[in-house]
């Protein structure tokens, strides 16, 4: 049997593409599906291909066709297609141009005034690249139908128990405890607790991991009419937008975010406290260069990133682990491809990518 702690996306989209397989299954979550507590809540998360990083450009691929897999599994849409603009004064449109080219992405490269002509309410002072795969994913829908697929497929499904003891049993079987008095015995467990990995005192050494609570702002789009792209903006900020779905209220809103800037904190005492400097800054840079925004925002939230040194994603085994995530901030747009490697790990059908080890350099 494969024990599943944790039902965020990589855990939930383990647990389907294990079940799927037909694959004896548990899925262990302390809270409810869907939970706000951790980093997979939320209407809106950015699928894009333009990486400066071949490797991932290659992910963004398999994750694409992944996506589509579990959208005709669950028949639920999950990942719409808006396209999407990279630029500001330290993004370089023309080297993330030559990438995608190198993969066989379509991409645009334009001139600020024709991509003032198409974005009228976005002020372009400068070079963007434009690639029409890029969408918007639903994490909330995500999880939900991972865990509602991997059920329908024959996976145990147990909520609202926390693991609180794990002991391995002769190297190989691992005995699971949990604080409402569950014995849960495994072959292999797989540990897809993100924010909540470095408190878990695992027998497994883990890389420096940083969790930090970052914080989002829902602004209300001028116009309801008008198609948002995503967007990734480089300068003396960074930042995404991207449409915001329900979590920015009943009217068309775009979610605005610094990428980077996050609180330190831990899974157990984050205060989800929004920090009123980010929101200063993001409201400024509304204000500033999307024109075609309410430059105060109509909704805010926090959550969780964890992240590595060298924000690649953790995804290896160790004796009868598999240790899924984390992702650092860019993993959401991943969820079912990370979920069939993860599953990969656990059935022994391939081996970790060197990127991805416990124990790799750097």
């Amino acid at each position: 049997m494969i024990a599943v702690v944790g039902a965020g996306l990589m855990g939930a989209a383990t647990a389907w593409q294990l079940a799927r397989r037909g694959h004896e299954v548990t899925l262990i979550e302390v809270y409810d599906i869907g939970h706000k507590h951790g980093s997979s809540h939320g209407s809106s998360r950015i699928f894009r291909r333009a990486y400066a990083d071949p490797f991932y450009v290659r992910l963004t691929g398999q994750a694409h066709e992944q996506w589509r897999e579990l959208e005709d599994d669950a028949s639920t849409p999950l990942l719409r297609t808006t396209g999407g603009l990279d630029m500001g004064e330290d993004r370089d449109p023309k080297a993330l141009a030559a990438v995608l080219d190198a993969a066989g992405v379509p991409y645009e490269l334009l001139g600020p005034e024709a991509a003032l002509e198409r974005w009228p309410y976005i002020r372009v002072t400068g070079p963007v690249l434009h690639h029409p795969d890029a969408g918007v994913v639903d994490a909330d829908e995500t999880v939900g139908a991972c865990v509602r697929r991997a059920i329908e497929h024959g996976a145990e499904a147990i909520i609202g128990s926390r693991v609180t003891g794990i002991d391995v049993r002769g190297g190989e079987r691992v005995l699971l405890h949990t604080d409402d008095g569950r014995e849960v015995v495994a072959d292999t467990v797989v540990i897809a607790a993100g924010a909540w990995l470095p408190e878990l005192e695992l027998p497994v050494a883990l890389p420096p991991l940083q969790v930090t609570q970052q914080q989002v702002f829902h602004f209300r789009q001028r116009d309801p009419s008008v198609k948002w792209p995503t967007l990734v903006w480089d300068g003396a900020l960074h930042l995404y937008g991207l449409p915001s779905g329900s979590d920015g209220g009943p009217l068309p809103a775009v979610k605005v975010a610094e990428h980077d800037r996050g609180t330190p904190t831990t899974a157990r005492t984050r205060d989800g406290i929004v920090d009123p400097s980010s929101r200063t800054r993001v409201s400024d840079f509304v204000r500033d260069r999307l024109p075609g925004l309410e430059p105060d925002p109509v909704a805010e939230a926090t959550c969780l990133y964890t992240t590595t040194p060298d924000e690649d994603f953790v995804l290896d085994r160790h004796g009868p682990f598999v240790i899924v995530s984390p992702c650092s901030g860019h993993g959401a747009k991943f969820a079912p491809l990370i979920g069939a490697m993860a599953a990969d790990l656990a059935t022994g059908r391939t081996e970790p990518h060197p990127r991805f080890r416990l124990d790799r350099a750097g």
